[in-house]
């Protein structure tokens, strides 16, 4: 069983305190069927090291295996979508680094268990670069990223969505202040200012506020992942 603190310092000045297993796949259970769908988005604000996300991956995973294990094609595609609905924020560095090596250590053990000899290394290389976009270094309260000492700086936290479609990905980035937001109502000048309602437009059917990409990437091969940058 993991430890649930990494020392009494960072409890005392971060609050850091890992949720047990046991807790972790209680709470999966209770979405149990989100959990097993590839595309169904995940983010936790306060990833730590990946406990709920690695819990979350794992159940992906093997509802992609049950159903594409005997195509090569089908699993390394939808195994990389599984793995780009998966996202998280945490202040602290060496969270960040371990949680992207634990959620990469699963990805790539039911990868090469599944496709053997068949395994790809671009595959490889676009699962990395999924992870390097997905899990950030921020604040998840300001919403922005932070530096070393852990300080806000001037740079938003922002997302890919990631998008299947047939053997390529389409990326769009979105601020993620933005998309929290959005669901406030109804002033988007007072919710945002100028700076932000940019990002903003508006349903014409329903209304509501959605949110604005910051930037659209041409679709790519998912072999070519790391190519939409």
């Amino acid at each position: 069983m993991k430890k649930q603190i990494k020392s009494k310092k960072r409890v005392f000045e971060h609050g850091e305190v890992f949720t047990n297993e046991r807790e972790v796949k209680a709470m999966c259970d209770l979405v149990a069927q989100e959990c097993d769908r590839f595309d169904s988005r995940f983010l936790e604000p306060a990833c730590g090291d990946g406990n709920f996300l690695a819990e979350v991956l794992e159940r992906k995973l093997a509802s992609v295996k049950k159903r594409h294990k005997n195509s090569v094609y089908d699993y390394e595609r939808y195994s990389l979508l599984a793995l780009s609905s998966i996202y998280g924020v945490d202040i602290m560095a060496d969270n960040v680094k371990e949680c992207r090596a634990r959620l990469f250590g699963i990805w790539n053990r039911e990868y090469r268990s599944v496709c053997g000899k068949k395994c790809n290394s671009q595959t490889v290389e676009s699962a990395v670069f999924i992870l390097s976009r997905n899990i950030l270094c921020g604040n998840a309260l300001t919403m922005m990223q932070v530096d070393a000492e852990q300080h806000d700086t001037d740079l938003p936290i922002i997302f890919p969505e990631w998008s299947l479609i047939g053997s390529k990905f389409k990326r769009r980035d979105f601020r993620l202040d933005v998309l929290l937001k959005a669901q406030d109502k109804p002033d988007k000048n007072a919710l945002f200012g100028d700076k932000l309602s940019e990002y903003l437009s508006v349903n014409p059917v329903t209304g509501e506020y959605m949110p604005e990409p910051v930037k659209i990437y041409p679709a790519v091969h998912y072999r070519q992942i790391m190519g939409a940058e």
